[in-house]
């Protein structure tokens, strides 16, 4: 069945209301440029709700002026088709002027987690992402959402601001979902040449390595966060950060961590930025 598509606010949530009444929604906000990852997110939306909605938006506040908005990669006819294959009900599609009208003034900042990391190295990046998701939430209405965990911090920071905001959504986090062989999926993959590609295998390298060391009692900050830097050095362009934090908020950890702890990569394989984790103590190796 091949998904309704609507345009604007009105139709996304009168379609979501319509339905409400007796059946819950899953919601799956996106850029579009679907690949498996996003259609394991729909599936399991459609595991906890009986009607599954997906935004495709490139959100332009999100973007740096240097970022890749221009030829950030879109298919709305081959998304489309990619959703009706898992079963999603409805599509929202908006244009830009839709969901930023001429004028547009107020933004939503999160506060604590969305500053180290990303944060510092994207400035206004959360911004953006709170205000579109905060405007997504509003318009579909009380919900279930799905999102990955390869964008862990984001994934925190969209936990925060329902909490702190008291938006009638329940958040649901999904294990990232990875090539055959490993590497995590982003539709940024599609940048990277042949050579670049087998170059980015060293990230999940590098947290399978620590993961395992951790999993064997290796509880030195400096030795697990060592082990993905020497794996990624010799084989990227740059390294942004390799870091363990504290898993519930991203708080920076002493030289010994406890018994759970997130493992935070970004770097860039030519032009194209990647990020990637590993939450030890909690996921299992990433290669297996």
């Amino acid at each position: 069945m091949t998904p309704r598509i609507v345009k604007t606010v009105a139709e996304l949530r009168a379609a979501c209301e319509q339905v409400r009444g007796g059946a819950r929604v899953g919601f799956v906000p996106t850029m579009g440029a679907l690949h498996e990852g996003h259609l394991a997110l729909v599936r399991e939306a459609s595991r906890h709700a009986a009607f599954a909605v997906v935004s495709i938006f490139v959100n332009p506040t999100q973007f740096g002026p240097k970022e890749d908005l221009s030829r950030y990669p879109r298919d709305l006819q081959g998304d489309v088709a990619k959703l009706a294959a898992v079963g999603a009900h409805l599509v929202f599609a908006p244009e830009p002027g839709e969901m930023y009208a001429p004028g547009d003034d107020t933004r939503v900042r999160v506060g604590h987690v969305a500053a180290p990391l990303e944060g510092e190295r994207r400035p206004g990046h959360f911004e953006g992402v709170a205000t579109v998701v905060t405007k997504l939430f509003a318009a579909v209405g009380p919900c279930v959402a799905v999102f990955g965990r390869k964008d862990y911090q984001q994934l925190l920071v969209v936990r925060r601001l329902v909490r702190d905001l008291l938006l009638p959504v329940q958040i649901v986090g999904h294990p990232i979902v990875r090539e055959h062989d490993g590497l995590a999926m982003s539709s940024r993959n599609a940048y990277l040449s042949s050579d670049e590609r087998a170059r980015a295998l060293s990230i999940v390298r590098g947290l399978d390595a620590a993961s395992r060391a951790f999993a064997g009692g290796q509880r030195r900050r400096a030795e697990l966060e060592g082990l993905v830097r020497s794996s990624i050095e010799s084989a990227v362009t740059s390294v942004d950060y390799v870091e363990a934090r504290d898993a519930d908020g991203l708080d920076a950890v002493g030289e010994q961590l406890g018994e759970r702890a997130a493992l935070l990569v970004a770097c860039r394989v030519g032009s194209t930025r990647l990020i990637d984790n590993v939450v030890l103590g909690e996921d299992p190796p990433p290669l297996g």
